[in-house]
């Protein structure tokens, strides 16, 4: 598949999977800041990004986390991390999988890890994920505790949206575009925080 090919594909796939939404100059200083442009990354891995590509519309790898406006296809600079660490691009996915005890749940997550869509953590492990799950669920349900609102509560509160923080970007407004309304940042940390102050 020539390269011009494989590259409309993806582009065209990445459209299909987050819609086609306009990134204005500010989200395209924000995904240049925190992601890289995939041919530049595959130069300094010494990787062919057209196989690369294939190996997204395959389904092996993730899908960029954004198409900059000039159609730069943005990835993480550690896109490449969990495949070598599971053993190959084709080892991946059962690797990847075996981290959930529920097998549906993994293949779900696979999904959603092969969606590109994961651009709401620093760096995307199963681990990570799991985490980010973890601490979104147990904010949630603590905003709705009998002693919510308390010296004990707060503090306890705050260490977990501080840990929720570290794990994830600020996010743009081209995410809130394309998932449809706000982002977990949003809701589960900018939120909480104007909700209940440090005391």
């Amino acid at each position: 598949m020539p390269e011009t090919d494989s590259k409309q594909q993806l582009a065209e796939r990445f459209r299909e999977v987050n819609g086609d939404h306009p990134m204005t100059d500010t989200d395209d200083a924000y995904v240049s800041a925190q992601f890289v442009v995939l041919e530049e990354l595959c130069a300094v891995q010494g990787r062919d990004a057209d196989e690369v590509r294939r190996l997204m519309l395959d389904g092996r790898l993730p899908l960029p986390g954004y198409l900059r406006s000039d159609g730069a296809e943005m990835v993480p600079a550690d896109l490449f991390a969990l495949a070598d660490e599971a053993g190959g691009a084709d080892l991946l996915e059962a690797w990847f999988t075996a981290h959930w005890a529920d097998p549906v749940t993994g293949k779900a997550e696979w999904q959603a890890y092969l969606s590109g869509q994961y651009v709401c953590l620093h760096s995307v492990t199963p681990a990570t994920i799991q985490r980010k799950d973890h601490l979104t669920t147990v904010i949630d349900a603590a905003l709705s505790e009998p002693d919510a609102g308390s010296v004990r509560w707060t503090e306890r509160l705050h260490t977990l949206v501080d840990e929720l923080d570290a794990l994830e970007p600020a996010f743009t407004a081209y995410d809130r575009l394309r998932f449809g309304g706000p982002t977990s940042r949003d809701t589960s940390i900018d939120a909480v925080r104007a909700r209940f102050p440090r005391l």
